[in-house]
């Protein structure tokens, strides 16, 4: 139970309601896909549901302005299943957009600050794992044109332009590739995503990239052990760059045991104090993690957050600039 004072409790509530509210990762779109021959989807975006985390009514009801929506293949390597999966995902999206007037489709920043104040939800795609672009920087040209705009080489398993953390053990970097493909992702204006990425990799991208990157859902290792979470010095490299942490829900990133919205603010707190406040923002995983912690079990409880920052005496530039603020920044200066 977050306690407040009236006057707290008034606060959280018009920061929350003034805020861009940016979440740069869920996995809900695999559930607006058929679950198997003959088999409707799992849910529709356009429904309440009391299954997932995440749909348009609790989106509204918790005050998300930009959710980034994740196209996420699993382990099909560089074959076309991977590249009609994430095709269907697109389809899915667009789909799900034009049935529910609630929400749009946005590319930039601008369509985002737009969305806020028509008071529409907008959803943004991005690729977790290159699997689906096989290889080919021309196939990710042909992403970028159905809109997607954000995208991590790779899920934990080795693609073709670099290693995510189960192929850590050969302390690899970007591959060629890679590097011709971030280059492109640069001229495209597309952000770039290093949650997943073997550590070795990481610092690769460090040393070759010049612009702001983001980790859009993962935390920080010195409070949470995990290897899906960063260390200080990565935080101090992203920061450098004028890039973003997404604080990522799932309860193993967050602390050991009893997770809570304030374990995971606690993490936010471990960034504005390493580096500041403008490198902190929220990358939920939703509909692609189990139970989330107490108080943010789903989109609808995004205040708490906000409640818990108030609580802790943020000030409402910092307020506005975690909650959406920074990955804005990174936005505009990358995707424009």
């Amino acid at each position: 139970m977050i306690e407040l004072s009236k006057a707290q409790e008034e606060r959280a509530m018009r920061l929350h309601k003034e805020a861009i509210v940016v979440d740069t990762h869920c996995d809900t779109l695999m559930q607006f896909l058929p679950q198997g021959y003959r088999r409707p989807p799992a849910r529709k975006l356009g429904e309440r549901s009391d299954r997932g985390h995440l749909d348009l009514p609790r989106m509204i009801e918790g005050g998300v302005t930009c959710q980034t929506f994740a196209m996420y293949t699993g382990r099909r390597a560089v074959v076309p299943e991977a590249s009609l999966v994430a095709l269907q995902m697109v389809d899915k999206f667009y789909e799900e957009i034009e049935a529910n007037p609630g929400i749009v489709a946005v590319t930039s920043h601008e369509e985002i600050v737009e969305s806020k104040k028509q008071g529409k939800v907008c959803g943004l795609l991005s690729i977790e794992g290159a699997e689906p672009l096989m290889g080919d920087i021309g196939v990710l040209r042909v992403f970028h044109r159905l809109g997607v705009r954000m995208l991590s080489f790779a899920w934990n398993y080795r693609t073709p332009f670099a290693d995510g953390l189960s192929a850590r053990r050969a302390e690899s970097k970007l591959t060629d590739l890679g590097v011709q493909a971030l280059e492109e992702m640069d001229r495209l204006g597309m952000v770039f995503d290093v949650s997943h990425l073997a550590d070795s990799v990481f610092w690769d991208v460090a040393d070759v990239m010049k612009r702001p990157f983001i980790a859009s859902h993962s935390n920080c290792r010195d409070v949470c052990d995990h290897a899906r979470n960063l260390t200080d010095d990565m935080i101090k490299a992203v920061a450098e760059h004028g890039g973003v942490l997404g604080m990522n829900f799932a309860p193993a990133f967050v602390r050991k045991e009893g997770a809570t919205v304030e374990h995971l603010v606690d993490h936010i707190d471990h960034i504005v104090d390493l580096v500041g406040p403008d490198y902190a923002g929220l990358g939920s995983d939703f509909d692609g993690i189990g139970p989330p912690p107490t108080g943010i079990e789903t989109v609808d409880k995004m205040p708490n957050i906000t409640r818990v920052l108030v609580q802790r005496d943020y000030s409402d530039e910092d307020i506005l600039k975690i909650l959406g603020g920074n990955h804005l920044r990174v936005f505009k200066e990358v995707i424009g």
